[in-house]
């Protein structure tokens, strides 16, 4: 047997365990979704956003990337953060990043990893931001751990700066947005912040409705 006829077959299984548990499960879960949350996290495979938040089907509209980035050029997030809040109406959106994070890694490097040093080099300006900090007598761990932090405070950032935010704030005071950490190592989650709608907006990024 194949790697992929074993994924199809694991399908099977698993569709069936949850008929036999609820036979309407499926037909019930097609009807639409109504999630409460916008994920946006790292493609990293050991971080499934369900599964570490024991969490089930339709309660989590994700995009995910490498390093959880927001880029304000990037029209496959833009459109999928415009889905989320205008059509979905979701109350939280949550950017999560995690340690040892190979894309943030890559951004305290100088090899070239070929058409993703273009992707990677958002991170490298964040380093660049918070440098003094970073240098200042870590291992290279802690380095890499604290510009994960560092990074998905950027991104909460980048996130508020959108128009599409500023103008679901405007409209109906929301959503929430949150930035966390996930923990490889422990399987726990770290809360780095969480913003209610309408803070104070640097006027540069601010727009007016």
């Amino acid at each position: 047997m194949n790697r992929i006829q074993k994924l199809l077959l694991e399908n099977k299984a698993w569709a069936q365990s949850k008929l036999d548990i609820n036979e309407g499960y499926f037909s019930d879960m097609a009807k639409d979704q109504s999630p409460e949350y916008l994920w946006v996290g790292c493609s990293d495979s050991r971080v499934p956003e369900s599964e570490i938040t024991n969490s089930t089907p339709g309660q989590i509209f994700v995009h995910r990337n490498i390093a959880n980035l927001v880029v304000h050029t990037d029209i496959n997030f833009l459109s999928v953060l415009s889905y989320a809040v205008n059509t979905l109406k979701v109350p939280h959106i949550i950017i999560c990043g995690h340690y040892n994070c190979g894309g943030v890694r890559a951004a305290l490097s100088q090899n070239s990893l070929g058409l993703i040093d273009n992707w990677i080099r958002n991170i490298k300006d964040t380093y660049l931001l918070h440098k003094m900090e970073l240098e200042q007598g870590r291992s290279e761990s802690e380095k890499v751990n604290k510009l994960v932090e560092f990074n998905v405070m950027e991104q909460v950032k980048n996130l508020v700066h959108t128009s599409i935010i500023q103008q679901s704030w405007h409209d109906r005071h929301a959503p929430h947005i949150h930035g966390w950490v996930y923990d490889l190592n422990t399987g726990l989650i770290k809360e780095l912040v969480s913003i209610k709608p309408g803070i104070s907006i640097d006027s540069a990024h601010r727009y007016e409705f």
